[in-house]
């Protein structure tokens, strides 16, 4: 199918690229995300006025989309300051301390146990659930806080999102849009899946430790905005072991929820939010008794601050990228060609469109329709497009179909579903108190490595 290329495609293709070469020069990208809106708004509307109201209701449309996990980060970082403030924090890290002892076990053991939870929760509950309680054991374990969120969002966001195995979302989706059964799309995956993830850790954690080494990373408790809050004597040793043990059997609790219920995702996220809300407020009464009605609020306004302090640099880099999928209809209006499925499946279904086919050709473009696709920073908004052109492709070559319904798989999830756009993967970078542009970029060489042999791998599947 021939697609329709407009002036807005070539625009955001432009700004694209700018946004890439000012966050790899460590650039702000704030002013050219919003020339990037004004121009898009502007060639689609001919509207000065309608320009210019176009970037603030982008910025409307992408706080909307991010509250959920905005208000998540935000009470995680509520709840995680009264656990230091009482000292149950201490008492709740103790037993892993005992063995994680270094930043090597520290990288790995956090990474694996995310990867299991991620499997049955997803990365977003799973990312509350660990960071609270573990990021502090890393620190004191000499791993810095980008380091842990590395390993949270590569094994999470990256190796578990992209398989699926559990829950099986992605691979549905991506095998009805290639005609063939979900297991078969799991059974080629998986594969796949292993060489990404072996990869991409490994060059992750090579490059992190050569980094520490150097002295470009430190591994100190900068990263860690409790930190900054001392323990105060608010409780007894009692009260705190009660809490110590009370805390994570709530969540456990939840957990075996998600499970009876099979709640994932946004369900998923709004249930361990709403018991980090009540472990709070508890938390608060019994800590602060006569003042517990202010204190759990002053915790709550903490939270908040934190929440929309990380959040601010990211809403218009999100802005402009939610404009290449269901966000330009909304915030600018229906001026796409009639045929179009957004701006970035456009592009992707362009590139299918303009290659020769062998199996090479055909295994590198999935490669590359997965990445442009991914670059709404949804991960799973393009992979049905992944699927149709690996069956396109698959009948022309003569088989493959699988093989390459997974790659278009794992690649957009592994670009979009949060290890390289910036706001896709701010839960990890928010509960470490690292910057997400700054995860991104030390995200990205290991990430093109994995890439990059994944993809020759997938040559040989074929």
């Amino acid at each position: 199918m021939e697609m329709e290329l407009t002036a807005l495609h070539w625009i955001y293709v432009v700004f694209i690229a700018l946004i890439i070469g000012f966050m790899v020069k460590r650039r702000d990208t704030t002013l050219i995300c919003i020339i990037g809106i004004f121009l898009l708004a502007l060639v689609a509307t001919g509207s000065l006025a309608s320009s210019i109201s176009g970037i603030f209701n982008s910025f409307i449309f992408a706080i909307t989309e991010l509250m959920a996990t905005i208000l998540i980060i935000s009470i995680i970082v509520a709840m995680s300051t009264v656990l230091t403030k009482s000292g149950i924090n201490d008492v709740m890290i103790a037993p892993f301390a005992k063995f994680i002892k270094n930043p090597t076990l520290a990288f790995w053991v956090i990474g694996i146990v995310m990867m299991v939870i991620s499997w049955f929760f997803w990365p977003s509950p799973a990312v509350a659930l660990l960071g609270a309680v573990l990021l502090p054991v890393a620190l004191r374990a000499g791993l810095p806080a980008l380091g842990v969120a590395m390993a949270m969002n590569l094994f999470g966001h990256g190796i578990a999102l992209s398989g699926d195995f559990i829950i099986q979302a992605a691979p549905k989706l991506t095998g009805d849009a290639a005609s063939i059964p979900v297991g078969d799309v799991i059974a080629a995956s998986i594969p796949l899946v292993i060489t990404m993830g072996v990869v991409t850790t490994l060059s992750a954690f090579i490059l992190l430790k050569r980094d520490m080494k150097l002295g470009r990373i430190k591994a100190d408790n900068e990263g860690f905005v409790q930190d900054q809050t001392m323990s105060e004597n608010l409780l007894t040793l009692g009260q705190k072991k009660f809490f110590a043990i009370f805390i994570p059997i709530a969540f456990l609790l939840d957990v075996v929820a998600l499970s009876i219920l099979k709640l994932q995702g946004g369900d998923a996220t709004a249930l361990v939010g709403g018991t980090a809300v009540f472990i709070l407020l508890i938390l608060s009464l019994v800590a602060h008794k006569q003042q517990g009605l202010e204190k759990s609020t002053g915790y709550l306004i903490q939270g908040f601050q934190f929440g929309f302090k990380v959040f601010g640099p990211v809403i218009p880099i999100a802005a402009f990228f939610y404009l290449g999928d269901s966000g330009f209809n909304q915030i600018i209006g229906d001026y796409l060609p009639k045929t179009s499925l957004g701006i970035v499946n456009d592009l992707g279904a362009a590139l299918a469109a303009s290659v020769p086919l062998t199996k090479e050709i055909a295994a590198v473009t999935l490669t590359g329709i997965g990445a442009i696709t991914g670059l709404d920073g949804s991960g799973f908004s393009g992979i049905s497009l992944a699927g149709s052109v690996a069956k396109l492709f698959g009948t022309a070559i003569g088989g493959g179909t699988a093989t390459l319904t997974a790659l278009g798989q794992i690649t957009a999830i592994w670009v979009g579903g949060g290890t390289l756009i910036p706001w896709a993967l701010i839960p990890a970078a928010a509960i470490c108190n690292v910057s997400p542009f700054e995860l991104a970029r030390r995200n990205l060489l290991p990430v093109t490595i994995g890439l990059a042999v994944t993809t020759i791998v997938a040559m040989f599947l074929i």
